[in-house]
């Protein structure tokens, strides 16, 4: 019963110094972040990922910021969010592995067309990893654009 005991109380310790210090990283090395909304916690989920991750996350939200100044930000279903008021979300981030992908959620008006395609048809993709070049003037024209169109919202099941 002892070494039962005493392995539950490393563990518990172990759990209660890691949630502490640093946020959770769910599979694929996304970081668990309370759904809010602002600037605050869209920081806290780039602060949290690791290395050339967070660096990429920083990066990505100062371009989008400079290229639609009025985009609400939020973090929920553990991504961040950009939107206009009135319109929805136009993008979202999530972390994996090997990559951050971007999606633009009514991404099949943009031209070109973002890389990745998506089952719901209306959503593009764009995945950037480490070693990827970021095409920071595509990025932002993208960016423009869909701040544009009509976002997507929860209460629909796709971008409309």
């Amino acid at each position: 019963m002892a070494p039962r005991s005493t392995k539950t109380k490393t563990k518990t310790k172990t759990k209660t110094k890691t949630s502490k210090s640093a946020t959770k990283l769910l599979a694929g090395g996304n970081p668990q972040i309370a759904k809010a909304d602002g600037d605050a916690p869209v920081q806290a989920y780039f602060a949290a990922l690791p290395g050339w991750q967070g660096h990429l996350g920083r990066r990505l939200d100062a371009l989008i910021l400079a290229s639609v100044p009025n985009a609400s930000k939020a973090v929920k279903w553990n991504s961040p969010l950009y939107g206009i008021e009135g319109r929805g979300w136009f993008l979202g981030i999530h972390t994996f592995t090997r990559y951050l992908k971007v999606a633009f959620f009514n991404g099949a008006s943009l031209r070109p067309l973002p890389p990745g395609a998506s089952k719901s048809g209306a959503t593009r993709y764009l995945d950037i990893r480490e070693r990827d070049e970021l095409d920071e003037k595509q990025v932002a024209s993208w960016v423009k654009q869909a701040a544009k169109l009509p976002g997507w919202s929860p209460s629909r099941a796709k971008p409309r």
